[in-house]
């Protein structure tokens, strides 16, 4: 197989199978969820079965490979940045999926820049353009890209945090 490196819109794109549950939906209605082209959605399952993070058969998560790549290399790859304070859309620790649970420490609540947010924080570029507004459409896929965004943006405990419930999503019990 021909080498083709992992592009952010593609964790987008994974995490999206694992919100739905890994059904197999038609590239047009992932798309459409996604707010990406057809041939976007297709082009990432293609790089993300190279990569061996989705079966090449179907569309089948390899979860373990897909947590191991978020907790240890995400945040080098597609590293996240505080920015200049926004209205937008909480994420990471200031997100509801972790509210209460870092609770003290951090001083910022980071948000998305997007128009239709009701919070006000330092700006954080999402993993895609596209991410906030996926994430106002689907509570399951909002809560795994505010996770990745603690683990990418996040300190050591955050992280933590994080990655554990990560973990309980993306794996399960086991």
């Amino acid at each position: 197989m021909e080498l083709m490196p992992l592009k952010s819109q593609d964790v987008l794109v994974v995490l999206k199978l694992i919100a739905d549950g890994e059904r197999v939906l038609p590239y047009a209605q992932m798309a459409e969820d996604l707010g990406m082209s057809v041939s976007e959605v297709h082009a990432a399952v293609r790089r993300l079965q190279t990569g061996e993070l989705v079966s090449s058969d179907e569309r089948r998560v390899n979860r373990k490979a897909l947590y191991d790549f978020i907790i240890h290399g995400l945040r080098h790859v597609f590293p996240a940045r505080e920015q200049a304070p926004s209205r937008g859309i909480s994420t990471a620790w200031a997100a509801p999926v972790l509210q209460g649970k870092v609770s003290g420490s951090v001083d910022s609540k980071p948000v998305w820049p997007h128009p239709e947010g009701s919070e006000r924080g330092p700006g954080v570029m999402p993993l895609y353009k596209s991410a906030p507004a996926a994430a106002l459409k689907n509570s399951q896929l909002y809560d795994l890209l505010a996770l990745v965004d603690a683990v990418r943006l996040g300190r050591a405990r955050e992280r933590r945090i994080a990655s554990r419930d990560l973990e309980k999503r993306i794996i399960g019990d086991g």
